[in-house]
């Protein structure tokens, strides 16, 4: 079913809610690192933690409208996560120690692997999954009037299908991965001040399970970004970049397609206390060929807004980006291409409040409200608009160097049933999907839910 899946599928790649990248430490290296352990000019930083919480909607249901989105199911979850990461000394390290000269070359890697045992209904428990990621960046004379890097990175996330079980046969899951890599040279005349990079990056997005894996695709991307630093704290920004989607399978009902985008932009200190970044950009889309997803395509702005304030004032130009006890206010435009249909534009306003007291409670809070635009999917499906409200903290209490205890809540809530609000979705009389014909309540999928997840979880770090 084309539409069911592209729903599926979109809504399994836009959420992050049961994702191990939305924990805390694993999210945001400020929050995750220790003092490390060091050896010669290595930083090591290793990390084991374990976490139980509860999921009030594991799957993902609105538990009304359809079939296939009833009952919903709560569940618990036992979480249980090894991290490393490891790199050359920062230079945080090597302005506090003699350690020599800036090396010629500077890496970082990483990698994590977070299982969860789901306990439950039947339903639930079978669903019990694993999450993984690995990345690695290396950078040739940093610093230096000219420079090179490379990065690669992998990440898999695991993830059920939002169907009810029939007949004992289960749904296809939603279990998925990106591989990435990419290449650039940077260009640093007068001492740093103003810098160019040109890089390349690939891309490659896939789906474990059919029929899920008609949507596995390669993405190529050319791209540049520029910075001039004409005031101590204040930088002129520019990127932009060209993008080549390719999905792999002939069957694919999505459409390949190019994506043009440039932004430009300030970044920096009004004063010791307030910070802000300011962006502006314009985005073409070129999508082709003849697909069950209508060719659509999208020419429009794409912008982003942030001011921030740090409760502690800042001393250096760096420290506006490193600084953690700040509270923010931003809005985002952004476009993206989409399973379902061609692409979708999200305008995103949120509210964050980053907190770090005495090396001792680190805390994130963050709320924000986004309205989804996606264009006609079909001939029986029009475009349509849908609201998400989202809530996340993080809390952490070190009771030293190298332990902690910490908590996480995630609350989300899609409003709007989706491209269909009549609550059915068409079929002929032969069974084919995306045709006029008649209603069969049983094969529509409903986007509208609502979701809470509460974990309390023991953390040892270097």
């Amino acid at each position: 079913m084309r539409l069911r899946l592209t729903i599926a599928a979109t809504l399994a790649a836009t959420t992050l809610a049961g994702s191990a990248a939305a924990q805390g430490w694993l999210a945001d290296r400020r929050y995750g690192q220790g003092i490390g352990l060091r050896a010669g000019n290595l930083e090591f930083h290793p990390s084991l933690a374990a976490e139980l919480g509860y999921d009030s909607n594991f799957f993902q249901r609105s538990g009304e409208g359809s079939a296939n989105e009833t009952p919903i199911y709560d569940a618990w979850r036992l979480r249980v996560t090894p991290s490393l990461s490891l790199s050359t000394l920062k230079q945080r390290v090597r302005d506090s120690q003699a350690v020599g000269a800036p090396p010629a070359v500077s890496f970082s890697l990483g990698a994590f692997l977070a299982y969860s045992q789901l306990f439950g209904s039947d339903e639930v428990s079978a669903a019990s999954n694993w999450d993984a990621g690995i990345g690695g960046r290396a950078d040739l004379l940093p610093g230096r009037p000219v420079g090179f890097d490379l990065y690669a990175d992998y990440l898999r996330s695991g993830d059920p299908s939002n169907a009810v079980t029939i007949a004992s046969i289960e749904p296809p899951s939603f279990d998925r991965g990106t591989a990435r890599g990419g290449v650039g040279a940077t260009w640093r005349p007068g001492g740093g001040l103003f810098e160019w990079r040109f890089g390349y990056e690939a891309a490659y997005n896939y789906f474990e399970d059919q029929p899920f894996d008609r949507l596995n695709n390669l993405n190529h991307n050319i791209n540049t970004r520029g910075r001039w630093r004409f005031l101590p704290r204040t930088a002129l920004i520019y990127q932009a970049g060209y993008t080549f989607i390719r999905y792999m399978k002939d069957g694919s009902p999505q459409p390949n397609g190019d994506v043009l985008e440039a932004r430009v932009g300030l970044n920096g200190l009004i004063t010791s206390r307030f910070a802000f970044q300011a962006n502006i950009g314009w985005n073409t889309t070129y999508y082709e060929g003849q697909k069950p997803t209508l060719t659509q395509n999208y020419d429009g702005y794409v912008m982003g807004a942030q001011l921030k304030y740090f409760l502690i004032p800042t001393a250096s130009a760096e420290s506006a980006a490193a600084g953690i006890s700040a509270i923010s206010i931003g809005y985002q435009r952004d476009f993206s291409n989409s399973y379902l249909g061609a692409f979708y534009v999200r305008d995103y306003g949120f509210l964050k409040a980053e907190l770090f007291l005495a090396g001792m409670f680190v805390g994130a809070l963050q709320g924000g409200v986004s309205r989804y635009s996606f264009p006609r999917i079909d001939l029986n499906n029009p475009g349509f608009e849908q609201t998400r409200l989202d809530a996340q903290l993080f809390a952490e209490y070190r009771l030293s160097d190298t332990f902690g205890i910490n908590t996480t809540i995630n609350y989300d809530r899609a409003m709007g049933k989706g491209p269909n609000d009549r609550g059915v979705y068409l079929r002929d009389s032969s069974g084919a999907d995306g045709m006029a014909g008649t209603a069969d309540d049983g094969d529509y999928d409903d986007l509208e839910y609502s979701r809470f997840q509460a974990s309390l979880g023991l953390r040892a770090f270097w």
